[in-house]
């Protein structure tokens, strides 16, 4: 069985995609080793960010970016 639309990319643009899944993969790792060693204000809120981070792909990281880094002790 194969797939169409992998048929008829070029080389170039699954190279792209790999780059991109590879840095996104790199994103995540970071993401969630960066939670886990961490001290935040709330207990719970290492528990829900890696709920965040494990079941919202898409958005889990670029959110823990953007929002968790408020959240932690100094």
């Amino acid at each position: 069985m194969t797939f169409s639309f992998v048929q008829n990319m070029g080389g170039g643009a699954i190279f792209i995609f790999l780059i991109l899944g590879i840095a996104y993969f790199i994103l995540w790792v970071y993401c969630l080793i960066d939670v886990l060693r961490s001290n935040f204000k709330d207990q719970n809120m290492k528990l829900i960010w890696v709920v965040i981070l494990l079941f919202a792909q898409g958005f889990g990281p670029i959110a823990y970016l953007i929002l968790g880094k408020g959240s932690k002790t100094t």
